[in-house]
């Protein structure tokens, strides 16, 4: 044979050689490493049910429940089965396209592959139900999938409760070892994201064998390789939702929040912010349109103003103030000092609403009058104390305080995104006056809850606790324990179970303040907040507002001997904390001390819950704030992701107290810059510490 015809042959062999090993090694991997055929051979003959879990019920503190489950159904499709539907009449049943229903398939591949079941249809209505249920032979590859979803048989405490939605691709990366497959859900927001791992429960499957025409002929394998979905766990908590309904009720047509907390333990009793939603509205077929109702809605109904919303605290932080002096012994509860309407001692006047002789002749009269002017002197003594070598030490010995009584700092609730305010560092006042040259005037305000200062309706609840437990405070909190605890749950809990005592502040010094705060709705500025047969100590406040009129405060704590209720108040564009927080306040303290409200004082609830404080110029101011931000994200809105609010606090420097001078702006102010530090205030010999 000719040479070029032997390596012409042995190239053949050689090419069937190489054909041959490729076969056999397809066949290997087809039999051996792939799964693809075993999916679709079992998918063909196995149809593999998902169970769903009932999600943890959440209890309020008389064990009545406030978030519970009810059973709805997803239309699934399997999109390698969809062979035959009749398309036209499932397009007619959902009123959708074709188009659509391309669209859907196509998502349902991309998502969670050819073999897969994905949602087509979530959380169908129950018409559409019915409607399906009566025509589902028509529709190959499709079934209906049992899906317990949330209700809120109050209809209240939506953005403490929270709400679920479907997990997505980000979701499942960063919780990829916790059993998430697609089409679950998960806790989004509230108290639902927080207790995510205890709340959600364990799936199930059961798979069914089928036959050549996809019909299921009963169970595979008698069960045994069937999983029981286990139900999540339960949450017992403080909050009382007959308050919470009362404080959202009252904060109807008003912008703001209230906080009310047991002192004894730390567990939040209510927390209301306005506006709100029905928390219902986030649950069933409409979700996702009442999602983007509830995004879009420039009065931000989906922000919690109680942990988000940062407000000069104004007046109400004076007790506060009071303490830092009385325990660095700088005054006694006797001191003193002559106003006669107004600060003069830092060159230009901090006004005072007082001008008759006396209302700032000890702390129990000027705390219960709100003398400005005494607030002032005694926060520049705190600053200028002569145990530190400077102005700047003497700060943050002050700020020092401020952070243990639990401003500035973030307190660590139980619901996520909590803000923590503001209490400004010593660097802040170096650059705005190009270096350490400033003085107690400069700051002066920050002695009346002005400046720079900024506090969460929370945080001022919190500060209330800790004059009422005199000198301690518990971590607020909305879990009180957890069905079936574990040793992971105790651990979790246990940083609200333990007592913070962060200062060595006397009892006499508590003593003090308390009897200050006392007078202040008995001959001072909220006697209007009296309840017949409890002593009531309070502390009303005014802060500015550069969009309107200024925020209405009211913190307080009752009875004063045996504390059970503290509680903050904010209501947005109202003017004076007296006219409209105190009532407030009032009414939901009564409410939750005497189980009840008086009958003499039900017009009140009615006249107060039916005021409208959001003035037409406000509602525009938002309008027009959002609009271009708004129509920037009307194409990115997602119903299964937390909504993410921008932080709108104003950070300006307040220099006047508003309740002084309620028709002043701050155009008006006068604030001390950095060009002018070098105002030299008139001297005053502190008084050393006893």
């Amino acid at each position: 044979m000719p040479v070029y015809n032997q390596s012409r042959s042995r190239v053949i062999q050689l090419i069937f050689a190489v054909i041959f090993i490729v076969i056999i090694a397809q066949l290997l991997h087809l039999q051996m490493f792939s799964s693809d055929l075993k999916i679709q051979a079992e998918n063909n003959a196995i149809f593999r049910k998902v169970v769903y879990p009932d999600r943890g019920i959440i209890y309020d503190r008389k064990k009545r429940a406030v978030l519970e489950n009810t059973i709805m159904y997803d239309l699934v499709v399997t999109p390698n089965q969809v062979k035959g539907t009749d398309t036209a009449a499932l397009c007619r049943i959902l009123a959708i396209d074709t188009a659509e229903f391309r669209k859907r398939i196509i998502t349902a591949i991309i998502k969670n592959s050819y073999y897969k079941p994905s949602a087509f249809a979530a959380l169908v209505s129950p018409d559409t139900y019915a409607r399906l249920n009566e025509n589902m032979y028509k529709f190959p590859g499709f079934v209906l999938q049992e899906r317990p979803v949330r209700t809120y048989p109050y209809s209240a405490a939506g953005n403490v409760l929270g709400y679920i939605g479907e997990v997505d691709t980000t979701y499942l990366r960063k919780h990829k070892t916790e059993g998430y497959e697609m089409g679950d859900y998960a806790g989004l927001t509230g108290l639902e994201a927080t207790y995510e791992p205890v709340l959600m429960g364990q799936r199930g499957v059961k798979r069914f064998i089928r036959d050549n025409k996809n019909r299921i002929q009963g169970s595979y394998e008698n069960g045994n390789y069937d999983t029981a979905a286990v139900a999540g766990r339960n949450l017992y908590t403080s909050m009382d939702i007959e308050l919470q309904q009362l404080a959202e009720k009252l904060l109807g047509s008003k912008i703001g929040s209230a906080v009310a907390i047991n002192p004894k333990t730390g567990g939040i009793l209510a927390m209301a912010t306005s506006p709100t939603y029905n928390p219902n509205l986030l649950t069933g077929s409409e979700r996702r349109k009442n999602f983007s109702q509830l995004f879009l809605d420039t009065a931000r109904p989906l922000l919690n103003r109680a942990i988000k919303g940062q407000y000069p605290p104004g007046s109400t932080f004076k007790p506060l103030g009071a303490l830092v002096a009385l325990d660095e012994g700088l005054i006694t509860p006797s001191f003193g000092y002559g106003c006669s309407g107004a600060y003069y001692s830092c060159g230009r006047p901090v006004k005072c609403e007082h001008h008759d002789a006396g209302h700032a002749a000890n702390l129990r009269a000027a705390l219960s009058h709100s003398c400005n002017s005494y607030f002032s002197q005694v926060f520049r003594m705190a600053i200028d104390n002569p145990n530190f070598s400077s102005t700047q030490q003497g700060y943050l010995k002050w700020k020092e305080y401020m952070n243990a009584f639990g401003l500035g700092v973030r307190l660590n609730i139980d619901l996520p995104s909590e803000d923590k305010g503001n209490i400004p560092d010593t660097s802040k006042y170096n650059r705005d006056f190009a270096g350490p040259r400033w003085n107690s005037c400069n700051i002066l305000t920050l002695g009346i809850g002005q400046d720079r200062m900024l506090a969460t309706p929370l945080q001022l609840a919190n500060a209330m606790c800790f004059i009422a437990n005199k000198g301690y405070y518990y971590t607020p909190h909305f879990v009180d324990s957890i069905e079936n605890e574990s040793i992971t749950d105790t651990s979790y809990l246990g940083k609200y179970r333990t007592k913070h005592k962060v200062t060595n502040i006397t009892n006499d010094v508590f003593d003090a303040v308390q009897l200050a705060m006392l007078d202040v709705t008995r001959s001072g500025t909220a006697v209007n907040a009296k309840i017949d047969g409890i002593d009531i100590c309070a502390k009303t406040g005014t802060a500015q507002n550069p969009h309107g009129k200024n925020h209405s405060l009211f913190v307080a704590f009752a009875p004063m001997d045996d504390p059970k209720i503290a509680i903050a108040v904010v209501v947005e564009n109202a003017g004076f904390g007296s006219t409209w927080a105190a009532p407030i306040a009032s009414l939901m303290m009564e409410k939750y001390l005497n189980d009840t409200i008086s009958a003499k004082r039900l017009p009140e609830v009615d006249r107060i819950s039916k005021a409208d404080l959001i003035p037409a110029a406000i509602k525009h101011w938002y309008a027009v704030k959002d609009s271009i931000k708004l129509a920037k994200l009307a194409k990115q809105i997602d119903a299964d992701k937390a909504p993410v609010f921008e932080n709108t606090t104003d950070n300006r420097k307040h220099t006047f107290d508003p309740e002084a001078e309620p028709n002043r702006k701050e155009n008006d102010s006068t604030d001390v810059s950095a060009k002018d530090s070098g105002i030299i205030p008139k001297q005053y010999q502190p008084r050393k510490p006893k």
